[in-house]
Order: structure tokens, then sequence, then C-alpha cells
């Protein structure tokens, strides 16, 4: 695999049992590319292993005062330089393209997984794990990828030059044949708390990415409370605590590489000692001296090697583990490919979970109400196939969702899976579960490029992005893009003005609308919507609420929303409480019927049956655009 060839067209499957197996399964995946390696890094330490040859060879016919000697000596050293010169050249180039294609590979497999999890992989790891993975992790693994083979030729090397020396002067030979060993093992009692200690400073760096990261996506909420030097001074706290652990860190890796270079120079010093005494007393020429010094002193080149493979497994062990942690994340218990190969078509009927007991008939606009928030978003990803598939998984996001149904923390008891019709959304292949189900998150993300571009999406065909765009309410969308446009490249087109990077330069309800545009296009058999007018005013919200309702008619349409706006125009609204669907029915005859669901939709837990359907429209409509009024402001500032 050369760079030129990258993306891989399948990066496989990875063992990710454990970081170790991880490591294993990378190099393995490269033996072309590492055996290419070695074979250079071999060619490079025979150029450097024969330089001494040639050196104590050149010496000697000075000093016995023959020319065919000298020219035999000059003819060896200018080969084994030319050797040198293409090893290293060439282990530089291969192990560069082993870092890069180790990189790629893991860098798609992430990509594979995210994409394979959606909105669920930010519940089950920290977002700032997430960006060590993706950003310094990637870096880390590719390094003690590609540095291993060179490793192994380094240790080949340090074999032969040993073996050669023992064999060409006996007497020193067994001096440095003994004493190599003796070098290369030394650092390996201060590896272990020098790995302790760059474990707890990357540990502490990442506790403050994470932070670092919360902040700046909340700085706008931390301005308006006045926060800012709360978490400015918590992050000065933790910034100190990293910066103390690097210094304790490198204080460890500065003392085993002053043992690298103390070590070897000790032993320099011994041969050269012992040498002269042999060379005084004629027991070896001056040109065998000159050959085991020059040895010697090259012989620090591949001990390196063992200082930076220790470092290298080091630092990449930990960030192996972390994305073994992440890329052995499943989407469900069951299989995402149990297609076998099979083309399966996308199922249709009414959507049921099980857990809850909600159901969504088909062809209807269904409203779902949760009392608490977080549970609602659990539930919308459930009902999109992206939901906790086992109780084991809900252990390892640390909390139970209140939709397990019976099944216990820490239980081996699976989670049933929604149903579409009478298929479960769990069995089918990821691509076909998302072409019939799709759940637009409650804080979706635009990304930058052209409106054209970012209603671009896999689609029906059935829904034209301009009756999307009307159903969404986005006229005031479009004019603000177009005067950005108008502004920035005299473009007048709505569909050709750029968006920012998230959407910066629109408000929050702006955001929101686009993106509900977007959904509305793709036109799925199923959509799921939470909370799609959260931020928006109650005039736009009524208008958002016919525009979905005309436009999705025929269409399975579940959106989880407290507005009675919406409430009112919906087939059917399902009372979901504690994890359980209980009343269902029109929303005014649940406002008089039942109290609890009165109480979340109204806020008010005194309302009585004869004035909640009035005063619910009213509270909570003026309630809804004072705060949205304020919420927009804020994401103008």
């Amino acid at each position: 695999m050369q760079i030129r060839d990258l993306p891989y067209e399948d990066p496989g499957v990875p063992d990710a049992r454990s970081g170790g197996r991880y490591l294993l399964w990378l190099f393995r995946s490269q033996l072309g590319g590492q055996a290419k390696s070695l074979g250079w890094g071999l060619l490079q330490q025979l150029g450097l292993a024969g330089l001494p040859v040639g050196s104590g060879l050149a010496v000697q016919a000075v000093v016995d005062g023959s020319g065919s000697g000298l020219a035999l000596a000059g003819g060896l050293i200018a080969l084994f330089g030319i050797a040198l010169t293409i090893g290293d050249t060439m282990l530089h180039r291969v192990s560069v393209t082993n870092w890069i294609t180790a990189a790629a590979r893991l860098q798609q497999s992430l990509s594979r997984k995210t994409t394979e999890l959606g909105s669920t992989l930010s519940r089950r790891v920290a977002a700032g794990e997430i960006v060590t993975v993706s950003t310094g992790d990637v870096e880390k693994i590719g390094w003690f990828v590609e540095a291993l083979s060179r490793f192994v030729a380094a240790a080949v090397a340090i074999v032969l030059i040993a073996v050669g020396l023992l064999l060409y002067v006996p007497s020193l030979g067994l001096l440095v044949a003994v004493g190599v060993p003796v070098l290369a093992l030394a650092v390996l009692p201060l590896l272990a708390p020098a790995t302790r200690r760059a474990d707890v400073q990357r540990e502490k760096a990442g506790r403050a990415t994470e932070l670092a990261s919360d902040t700046v996506a909340g700085l706008r909420v931390l301005r308006g409370v006045g926060g800012e030097e709360l978490f400015l001074g918590r992050y000065r706290e933790v910034s100190q605590e990293v910066r103390r652990a690097a210094v304790r860190s490198a204080r460890m890796w500065s003392l085993i590489s002053a043992v690298q270079v103390l070590l070897p120079g000790l032993m320099l010093i011994a041969v050269v000692w012992y040498g002269a005494r042999l060379a005084l007393d004629g027991r070896i020429t001056p040109g065998e001296l000159v050959t085991v010094y020059s040895a010697v002193t090259l012989l620090l080149v591949p001990l390196q090697r063992f200082e930076e493979i220790a470092v290298a497994y080091s630092v990449s062990r930990p960030s192996a583990t972390r994305a073994a942690r992440v890329l052995s994340l499943v989407r469900t218990d069951v299989a995402a490919d149990a297609g076998g190969g099979r083309a399966v078509k996308a199922p249709s009927g009414d959507l049921f979970d099980p857990v809850s007991g909600m159901l969504a008939p088909s062809g209807l606009l269904t409203a779902v109400v949760c009392g608490d928030p977080d549970a609602a978003g659990r539930l919308a990803d459930r009902l999109g196939g992206h939901g906790v598939g086992s109780a084991t998984d809900r252990e390892d996001r640390g909390s139970d969702d209140g939709l397990a149904g019976g099944a216990s923390r820490g239980g081996a008891e699976a989670v049933p899976s929604v149903l579409l019709g009478r298929t479960a959304l769990d069995s089918l292949p990821l691509d076909v579960a998302r072409t019939a189900v799709l759940v637009q998150d409650k804080d979706p993300v635009l990304l930058s490029g052209t409106l054209a571009e970012l209603l671009d999406v896999p689609s029906s065909g059935t829904v034209a992005a301009r009756r999307a765009l009307a159903a969404a309410q986005c006229d005031d969308v479009l004019d603000a893009l177009v005067r950005a446009s108008v502004a920035g490249d005299g473009d007048r087109d709505a569909m050709r003005a750029r968006i920012t990077e998230r959407g910066r330069s629109l408000s929050g309800g702006q955001r929101q609308r686009l993106a509900l545009a977007r959904s509305l296009v793709a036109d799925p058999e199923v959509l799921v919507l939470d909370e799609p007018t959260s931020a928006v005013d109650s005039h736009t919200e009524a208008r958002i609420a016919d525009g979905v309702r005309r436009l999705r008619s025929g269409r399975t349409t579940v959106v989880f929303t407290s507005s009675p706006l919406v409430l009112d125009r919906a087939d059917r609204v399902v009372f979901v409480h504690n994890g359980k669907a209980g009343a269902e029915g029109a929303h005014r005859a649940l406002l008089a019927e039942d109290a609890r669901y009165r109480a979340v939709v109204t806020r008010e837990t005194g309302a009585g049956p004869g004035s909640a359907a009035f005063g619910a429209h009213v509270t909570d409509g003026m309630g809804r655009q004072h705060r949205t009024d304020v919420h927009e402001m804020e994401e103008s500032a």
C-alpha cells in the first residue's frame, strides 16, 4: 500500500479486544510494508557495520605501507557508504509510508465506527476521549507500528556486529558481546515507572482537553450566567496538574536518556583502555583496535532504537487501548450485516418499541411527550436503531436509562429491538435501517458548504429542496443567506450561498429549521424528530407543525415535543412516563383526562381540566416565546 492509494477500499475488521491485540493487528495488516522496512533497515545497518571494517583495514594498510590494501579499504568504505546512503533513504521513505498508512487505517476504522454508532457514540464515550483518539492517538499508534521494523533491523544488526567482533578479535569481542546486552536491557527497570508517569500525564491531559472543549461549546451560556471566571479558574487548576505531571514524566525519560548515553560511554572507555593494552603488548594490531573502536562507537546508533521502541510502546499502548475501546463498541447485540450479503429491502409498517410500549402507526404523525428530556433523547435513538443494545452496554455508559424494562445493570439480558412492521431494526444492515428510519437529534450539526450541498443528501427524490425549505419555514433563513452572499460575492441565489462551519453565522432557530429541511428532503419511511422547534417562536412553530404535517402526509412521523402547538396538530399523542408509554389519544383529550400529562405540557401542576386546553396554549406559548427571544439574541451575539 502506497500513500497515493489511500484511502483504503476496506480498512479491515480490527481486533479490538485489547490495545496490544489492536497494535498486533495493525502490524499484521501491513506486513508487506513492514518487510520492506526491515529489508532497507538491514541494508542500512549492514552499511553502518561495514564502515569500521574498512576503517580498520585502511589504518592497517598505512601501518604496513600497502597501497593495494589501502585501495581495497577505500573501495570497501565507498561500497558500505553507498549501502548506508541507499538504505537510510529508503528506510525513511518506507517508514513514513508505514506510519501514514497505519494512521489512515485507524482513521478509516474510527470513521466507520462513528457512522455505525451515530449520536450514541458521544453518550458512550466522553467527547474529550473521542477527540484524543482521532487526533493525537492516531499519530502515536502510527509511530509505534513504523518503528517496530526499524527496531527489529537494529536488533539483528547488533547481534551480527557482536558475533563478528567475537570472531574477528576474540579478546575484545568478548567484552563487547557481554556489554551490549547489558546496555540494551539496562533501561528496562526504568520503563515501568516512566510508563506509569506518562499514563498519568495523558489521563490528566485528556481531562483538560475535555474540559476545554466543553467550555468552548458552552461559552455563550457561560457568558450569559457570568460563569467564565469560574471555568477559567477550573481550567487553570487542571492545566497546572497537567504541567506537573508532564515534568515528572520528563524527568524519568531524561534519566533513561542519560543511562543510554552513560553506559555506552563507559563501555567505550573500557574497550579503548583494554584494547590499547593489548596493542601495546602486540596481541592485536592497530588496525584491529581501530575496527573494534569504530564498531563500538557505531553500535550507539542501533542501540538508540531500543530507547525509541520503548518510548513508542509506552506512548502508543494507552493510545491503542483507547482506540480499541472505541472500536469495540457495537451498535447492537445482533450482527449488523445479518443480510449475509443479500440485498435487503427496507421494511415498512408501524414503528413499535417493545421496551417502552410506544407505538407509532404507519402513515400518521405521532407526538411523544416525555417528562425527562434525556429519556426522550434515548428513546429517539432507540427508535432509529442507534440505542443501547444490552444491559452490559448500559453499564458501560454508567447509568440506567429507564428504558431497560427489567434488564438489570451488569446482567446479560438483551434489550429487545425496535420493530418496524414485523422486522427488528437491529437485525437489518445499517444502511438499510437508516434508509428506513431517520432520527434528527435535538442539536443537529450543519456542515460548512453551500445550501445546495447541505440539502444534497440520500433521499427518495420525492421531496424537492424548495418544498422542504417552505415546510420548515426557512424564508428568513434564505434572506439572511442571500444578504450574506451579496455582501461577499454578489450571488443572489440562496442555494449557492455558503453556510459557515456549524452554521455559526445563523441563529439557533435558523440552524434548527435548516436541519429540519434537510431531514424532510431525505423523505425516509419513518422520520423521528427530537424537539425540532425548541429554538423558534410560537407563530413559526405553528406554521412548521402545519408544514410538516402536510409534507409528510401518508408517511410515518414521530415528534418528541412538549409544545401544545405541535401536540394539537398531531394525529395521536403518546405520553411516556418512567420509561413506559401510558396515556394515548388526542392532545385536548389527554389534557382534560390525565393530570400527569397536563403537568408536563402546561408546566402548571394546578391547572384545572376546564381551562387546561386554552391555558396550556397561552401559558406555554408565551413562555416559549420569551425564552426563544433570549436564546436567539444569545446565538446572534
